[in-house]
């Protein structure tokens, strides 16, 4: 596990995982939402972006968390050893974006870059939800499957197996230490 993809539709909690993978790891974290968009919620322009996710993918260590665009997407999953797919029931996103809206005007959510506009930022998840999940849902559940062959898959599928995940990596981190 040296490149490590965790992707999923919005409201999962793909940026807490991150950070706890990240710190069990040892590996360096990159938020997308935290490349793309400025402190305070301006967008940075496209090609700065794409320039700054292709000099990560270019590194031999990292965890990518986030969508990003759909033209860094897909060459970030086939660069990766591990994918970490989050794949909650759809009602179990809804609610994480709608806690995450009520809890974010007193504690900033994980993963989002300073100052940014919570209601506005949460309005957005909610319509990417659903787009999400009519749209990028088959195609992740089809990518992973069909990576399973190449790559360390983990489709996490429910919020227990969250935890059983991070648990299963610290208990591989400490074996390795061990060794």
């Amino acid at each position: 596990m040296k490149k490590v993809a965790v992707f999923g539709n919005a409201g999962g909690g793909k940026s807490t995982l991150s950070q706890k993978l990240s710190q069990i790891t040892g590996l360096p974290l990159h938020v997308l939402d935290k490349i793309k968009f400025q402190p305070g919620g301006a967008e940075v322009s496209q090609e700065d972006y794409q320039h700054t996710h292709q000099q990560i993918l270019a590194t031999n260590r990292w965890i990518i968390d986030g969508f990003g665009s759909m033209e860094t997407l897909w060459p970030r999953l086939d660069e990766a050893d591990t994918l970490v797919y989050v794949d909650l029931p759809l009602y179990v996103h809804f609610w994480w974006v709608t806690k995450r809206l009520i809890t974010g005007y007193f504690q900033p959510p994980e993963g989002w870059p300073q100052n940014s506009p919570i209601f506005k930022s949460s309005l957005s998840s909610y319509r990417a939800l659903w787009l999400c999940h009519k749209y990028l849902t088959p195609k992740y559940r089809e990518y992973t499957k069909q990576a399973q062959s190449t790559k360390n898959v983990y489709h996490i599928r429910s919020t227990q197996q969250i935890s059983q995940f991070l648990e299963l990596i610290e208990h591989q981190a400490k074996l390795k230490d061990i060794h």
